[in-house]
């Protein structure tokens, strides 16, 4: 239990360290990566994020992350380079997440990608879209499935009932 613990403070240390930015209540819970292009809002939870690559990462207030979920904004240049399967060239998108945003587990995001206010990604998705705002989400590629009750998302977020 005390490993645990010194654990998780030693990746919110980390995190803390190498991100541009991050807001009040920020946990970290598992193991985490940022870059020193991620910028994160308040009451952000990381139960297993890694970030990775050289484009910019900004995520709003009250995201939560599920164990072991991935957000690359870098990828190969396979398309118009000079070699297969990729050249020496990397690609560079930026990733935008929204406020109240959840992932379930193992959810990868990739490069470019916008997930809207109040999206929920369902556990192992990949996201290779944008993800409009309140939509539930899901699959490989993921895609807009169903939509929060957004009456009742108002009125919670009205009242500031954030978990």
């Amino acid at each position: 239990m005390i490993l645990n613990e010194i654990k998780k403070k030693f990746y919110l240390h980390r995190c803390k360290k190498v991100a541009k930015s991050y807001g009040d209540n920020f946990k970290v819970n598992g193991e985490s990566y940022t870059t020193p292009k991620t910028i994160l809002g308040n009451n952000v939870n990381f139960n297993g994020m890694k970030i990775q690559g050289n484009g910019n990462v900004i995520i709003g207030d009250n995201f939560h992350s599920g164990i072991e979920c991935m957000i690359i904004t870098s990828i190969h240049n396979y398309d118009k380079g000079n070699a297969i399967p990729y050249d020496n060239t990397i690609i560079s998108k930026d990733v935008t997440i929204e406020d109240n945003v959840w992932l379930g587990n193992r959810v990868t995001i990739l490069p470019g990608v916008k997930i809207g206010e109040g999206a929920i990604i369902q556990a192992g998705s990949v996201i290779v879209k944008d993800i409009e705002k309140y939509g539930i989400a899901g699959g490989h590629p993921a895609k807009v499935f169903k939509y929060r009750d957004i009456e009742h998302y108002e009125k919670l977020k009205k009242e500031g009932k954030f978990h």
